[in-house]
C-alpha cells in the first residue's frame, strides 16, 4: 500500500502590504495598551498566517522590515551614511519580543545588506563601508536572537560573495528567491543548505559534484519537483519553502499540503 508522508516546512517571510483601515484599527484594539506601529502589524500579520497553517520553522519579517532597519540606525540620514555607522537596538528588541510571544522558535527575515538601498557619503572606502554595514547587521541579528528569535533569513535580489561570507552561519540563512547558477555557487561556498525553485533544480544537482550540501528546501514545490528531489536526496534532506508575496492565509496552507512524497 502507498503511504503519503510529510516533508518538513519552513518560511522565508512574507510581504502582507498595507493593510486597509478597519483591519488595522480592528487589530488595535486587539492589542490595546501595545507599544505598536505599521511594522509590528505586518510583522504580525507575516507570521500568523504562518502559525496558523502549521508551517514546522515559520518566519516573521520580509522585505518590508526595512524602514525598522533604518529606523535604528545612527549615521544615516535620507537614506545615506553621513557618519559612523551606529545602531540603537530598542525597536529590534521590541520586535524581537512579539515575534517570540506569538511563536516561539521562528525566524525573522530581513533585506540583505547590499539590498538595503542606503549610499555610502562617510566612509568613502568600499572595503570599510561593508565593513561596518555587516558589524551593524551582525549586532541587530545577535540582539534580536538574545531576544529569543531563533534565527534570520537575509533576503537577496543577487548574492554578494563578501557578504556571504561576513554573515552565513547556522542561525542566518541566505535566501534569494530566484537564484541563478553563480548565485548558488557562491551561496554553496559558505551555506550547506540551499532554497531553490523547481526550475532551478537540475542546476543544483550538476554542482552536487563540486560543493557539498545536507539540505535543500524547494520553494513551493509541486509534485514533479518532490520526485526529482527524492530522486537524489533522502526525504529528511528535504523540506518545503515559501516566501508569501500575497493572499497569504490560502498560500501557507497550500504550501503544506504540497509538502508530501508517496513510498
Amino acid at each position: 500500500m502507498v503511504k503519503r508522508l510529510k516533508l518538513a516546512t519552513r518560511g522565508f517571510g512574507a510581504e502582507p502590504g498595507r493593510p486597509d483601515v478597519s483591519a488595522l484599527a480592528a487589530w488595535i484594539a486587539e492589542h490595546r495598551g501595545r507599544t505598536a506601529d505599521i511594522v509590528t502589524y505586518l510583522l504580525d500579520q507575516s507570521l500568523a498566517p504562518q502559525v496558523s497553517a502549521g508551517i514546522g520553522i515559520p518566519c516573521a519579517g520580509g522585505k518590508f522590515y526595512d524602514r525598522r532597519i533604518r529606523d535604528c540606525l545612527h549615521g544615516v540620514c535620507d537614506g545615506r551614511i553621513t557618519d559612523e555607522l551606529g545602531l540603537d537596538p530598542a525597536p529590534v528588541i521590541e520586535d524581537a519580543a512579539g515575534i517570540v510571544v506569538q511563536k516561539k522558535g521562528a525566524w525573522c527575515a530581513l533585506t540583505a545588506p547590499h539590498d538595503l538601498d542606503i549610499n555610502d557619503r562617510y566612509y568613502l572606502d568600499e572595503d570599510e563601508h561593508k565593513d561596518a554595514i555587516h558589524s551593524i547587521y551582525t549586532d541587530l541579528m545577535r540582539t534580536m536572537r538574545d531576544t529569543g528569535v531563533a534565527g534570520h533569513v537575509l533576503i537577496a535580489e543577487s548574492m554578494d560573495e563578501r557578504e556571504v561570507q561576513a554573515l552565513a552561519r547556522k542561525n542566518v540563512f541566505f535566501f534569494q528567491s530566484a537564484p541563478t547558477r553563480q548565485d548558488l555557487a557562491v551561496l554553496l561556498e559558505r551555506q550547506r543548505q540551499v532554497a531553490i525553485t523547481k526550475e532551478m533544480l537540475p542546476t543544483l544537482f550538476e554542482l552536487k559534484g563540486e560543493y557539498d550540501f545536507s539540505r535543500i528546501i524547494l520553494i513551493d514545490p509541486d509534485r514533479g519537483s518532490v520526485h526529482l528531489a527524492l530522486a537524489h536526496l533522502d526525504p529528511d534532506q528535504i523540506s518545503a519553502g515559501g516566501y508569501c508575496k500575497r493572499d497569504c492565509g490560502e498560500y501557507w496552507n497550500n504550501l503544506v499540503a504540497s509538502a508530501v512524497y508517496e513510498r
